[in-house]
């Protein structure tokens, strides 16, 4: 059981790192109000989950469940 744990503990250090890495490329959301009615009208406002902004989203989230899953798996005694 022990050398499970150091390869879930190297598997949750290098989720920590991709996950940062990710949050730090995502764009501000904070444009002001002006900018929420606008935004529905460009192209980058209906294709948001085609764009790398969309992508980074995504990869956000999947990033993000793993990391939950993997500090509960790692937080029991086994």
């Amino acid at each position: 059981m022990g050398v499970l744990r150091v390869i879930l503990t190297i598997i949750f250090v290098l989720d920590c790192i991709a996950l940062t890495v990710l949050v730090l490329m995502q764009e501000g959301k904070q444009q002001g109000l002006g900018s929420i009615a606008g935004i529905s009208e460009t192209y980058w406002g209906k294709n948001k989950g085609r764009s790398m902004e969309g992508a980074l989203v995504k990869g956000t989230k999947a990033l993000a469940i793993g990391f939950i899953v993997l500090a509960a798996i790692l937080n029991l005694n086994f």
